[in-house]
């Protein structure tokens, strides 16, 4: 399952760099455009675009629909607990990011709640962390990399990916290669697992995401301008360990690694 992801986020990322060539940068003469365009950090912006409208297309054709139907077949109950196991599993990558960061106390909760829930948790489908106010939170090799001082790099948006950045997508790579089922060795049950997990991932976050991804659809005059900042929002609560802002949009095309996505706690 590893190798495959990798390859086809590479082949997207470099998609997104030959059509680069298309962006423009505004004339030195209009300092209010060029200012704009160095906060936005988006030097991409015209093939940023177009990767957002494919991603809106495959979205509304197959996700979405997925998503509605999945929500009204199975009870929220069950869904709970598909999220509750999905967000157990994360705990490895999770514990990397607070051991590399130093943060001993946020690595002795995220151990604490991967034990409590693996066991009496059942596998993960009750938080039982969460019971004795011990919450999750989210951690990925993107946010270590910034607490290191890596800076951003240049946004990019990659279909079903959704927004990133440059020091994001690397971060994501690692995050995958590192992960401890990675080391585990190839087999066909393991890719079923690994693929089965990655399905069930996408069609959560995506549920999870139905009614803030509707209302950036109908409120926005600029749903990629607005996705654009949300990502980079809740990217900066996450780097500072804060808890995120009330209400805040986050952005992606469905698929919950921690790269600006909403991963429900």
């Amino acid at each position: 399952m590893n190798s495959s992801p990798t390859r086809i986020l590479g082949a997207a990322a470099l998609a997104l760099l030959l059509m680069a060539g298309c962006a423009t940068r505004p004339p030195a003469d209009d300092p209010e455009a060029l200012q704009e365009f160095r906060e936005n950090n988006d030097p991409f912006e015209p093939a940023n675009r177009v990767m957002f409208e494919v991603n809106e297309a495959i979205d509304k054709a197959v996700l979405q629909p997925i998503a509605e139907a999945y929500r009204d077949v199975l009870p929220k109950p069950v869904r709970s607990g598909i999220r509750n196991v999905l967000g157990n599993l994360r705990a490895p990558t999770i514990l990397t990011g607070d051991l590399l960061q130093g943060n001993v106390t946020r690595a002795r909760e995220t151990l604490g709640r991967f034990i409590v829930n693996s066991t009496i948790g059942i596998g993960g489908i009750v938080d039982v962390g969460r019971r004795y106010d011990v919450h999750g939170h989210s951690e990925d090799m993107g946010q270590t990399l910034a607490v290191w001082g890596v800076g951003e790099g240049f946004f990019m948006f990659v279909p079903l990916l959704g927004p990133t950045t440059a020091r994001d997508l690397v971060g994501f790579a690692t995050d995958i290669y590192t992960n401890p089922q990675s080391l585990i060795g190839q087999g066909q049950i393991l890719d079923v697992w690994n693929y089965t997990r990655l399905g069930m991932t996408v069609v959560d976050t995506r549920e999870a995401l139905l009614e803030p991804f509707d209302m950036v659809r109908k409120t926005s005059l600029d749903p990629y301008a607005t996705l654009r900042s949300a990502y980079r929002q809740r990217r900066i609560f996450e780097i500072e360990n804060r808890e995120g802002p009330g209400g805040a949009v986050a952005p992606a095309g469905g698929v919950g690694f921690g790269q600006g996505v909403m991963e429900p706690q």
